[in-house]
């Protein structure tokens, strides 16, 4: 074989592998790339603050939960983030960048209730969210299976139920194969069958490769559905990251013993007791790792010559983590 040849085929593979490795790194930039930045965004009615510096950072491919009561400035977010409200000050960008004044037709979004024709059936409706969009390609059929709405196709939409109208108005943000969802409020109203619905649908759409995001005022429900959440209480950002990191899975346990001093140093030994309160003479309330029993715990007293008197373990609630993140420090204090 020449020398010439030889080069030639250095090169041709040289080549495949530069094209290979281009289309890599690019398809690694758009993973890492964040698909929201959002930076001291406020929103104010005269005196009022509705949302305060709110600086935030959404990642492709999660599932993010707003998390607040009513009134706490989630739904001005999601309004102000969609050209739906002005911004009093602050800034926010999609897709860093890359689509410029065209980043909303990458969005499917459902704010507050969702309103279609009444008269007309889920086909037809869809279709005319399809024009709006200017969307032709999507497969309407498949999007209603998706909501499991496939058998009403050809129901009106006033004889649906609000849990099937919220399914419908789910398959509507997917027309244009968007690659971010927002829905507000998706299962409020909804009986516990028709939350579970929804929640199994926005999992699945979350499946298959979209970012997703929710503003709820429901804490049980965005423990289940997402996997990174925002605290947000009157207008400011209380805590965000990974659920559980934020609310934590550690187990309560309320134990007593005559033997109170010795079996306090005991349990703060262990790097799996984190807390230790004195409830009175004999009970101590700790807070530990969730991957520990109460068989274990009974061990290690046996162990150390400790007789209980009382055991028991509870799950720390979800309430009980937010009310923490939330509580005034002023009100803490007074």
């Amino acid at each position: 074989m020449s020398i010439r040849i030889i080069t030639q085929l250095i090169e041709q593979t040289y080549e495949y592998y530069r094209y290979y490795i281009i289309l890599l790194t690019t398809f690694i930039k758009i993973a890492l790339m964040p698909v929201l930045t959002i930076n001291n965004l406020s929103k104010t009615y005269g005196n009022f603050y509705a949302l305060d510096n709110l600086n935030l950072t959404i990642e492709a491919g999660n599932i993010y939960g707003l998390l607040g009561p009513n009134g706490s400035g989630k739904t001005t977010t999601l309004g102000i983030i969609l050209g739906i409200l002005t911004k009093s000050a602050g800034s926010y960008e999609w897709f860093d960048g890359q689509y410029g004044d065209k980043y909303r037709m990458r969005i499917g979004a459902i704010l507050e209730t969702p309103n279609f024709y009444p008269y007309l059936n889920a086909k037809k409706n869809l279709e005319i969210v399809q024009r709006i969009k200017k969307s032709s390609d999507d497969d309407i059929q498949h999007l209603l299976q998706t909501v499991n709405l496939a058998h009403r196709t050809d129901s009106k939409f006033r004889t649906y139920s609000l849990g099937m109208k919220q399914r419908l108005a789910i398959a509507a943000t997917l027309i244009g194969s968007p690659d971010v969802v927002i829905f507000d409020e998706p299962t409020n109203g909804l009986d516990p069958e028709g939350i579970a619905e929804v929640r199994n649908i926005l999992k699945n759409v979350a499946a298959s490769g979209k970012t997703v995001i929710m503003a709820s005022h429901l804490l049980d429900e965005v423990e289940k559905i997402c996997s990174h959440v925002a605290i947000i209480q009157n207008g400011e950002l209380k805590a965000t990251g990974e659920v559980g990191k934020i609310f934590t899975s550690d187990i309560t346990l309320i134990i007593g013993s005559h033997q109170q001093d010795l079996l306090k140093s005991t349990l703060a030994s262990r790097s799996y007791i984190k807390e230790i309160e004195v409830i009175d003479n004999t009970q101590l309330e700790c807070q530990m790792d969730a991957n520990i029993t109460a068989e274990e715990i009974c061990r290690l007293a046996y162990d150390h010559d400790i007789m209980l008197n009382r055991l028991e373990t509870r799950k720390r609630r979800l309430e009980d983590d937010f009310l923490e993140l939330t509580r005034d420090p002023a009100l803490t204090n007074n």
